[in-house]
């Protein structure tokens, strides 16, 4: 079957809850012929990713790290601090832990788009 394009409005979306949405399209799952070992999902464009919804306090406690190879090196981001610099981090990395830990992840979230 040849590959659709979705295209999804994120604005006041949960992240969570859109990103589950997004992986049964990327996997294929909404497909009657669905096979977990075939690559066969459809190609996802993402807009307004800028709006997107957090429930709670999230978005002031929420931290995420990166670490540098030296002593000393761990740095902490708020998640307010990432979606400033870079709305679309958080949405893909919600996307590609939720995809499964195989040889088929790397392909299917490049299929995944942002505009």
């Amino acid at each position: 079957m040849p590959r659709e394009t979705h295209t999804i409005d994120a604005t006041d979306k949960v992240l969570g809850r859109l990103a589950t949405q997004i992986v049964v399209l990327l996997r294929g799952k909404h497909r009657p012929n669905f096979l977990p070992y075939k690559d066969e999902g459809d190609f996802v464009v993402v807009k307004n990713i800028d709006k997107l919804k957090f429930t709670g306090k999230k978005i002031e406690k929420e931290m995420r790290y990166s670490h540098t190879p030296y002593v000393g090196g761990l740095r902490e981001f708020t998640l307010k601090q990432v979606l400033k610099e870079n709305p679309t981090k958080i949405f893909k990395e919600a996307v590609y832990g939720m995809l499964p830990k195989n040889k088929l992840r790397d392909k299917q979230i490049k299929r995944l788009k942002f505009v």
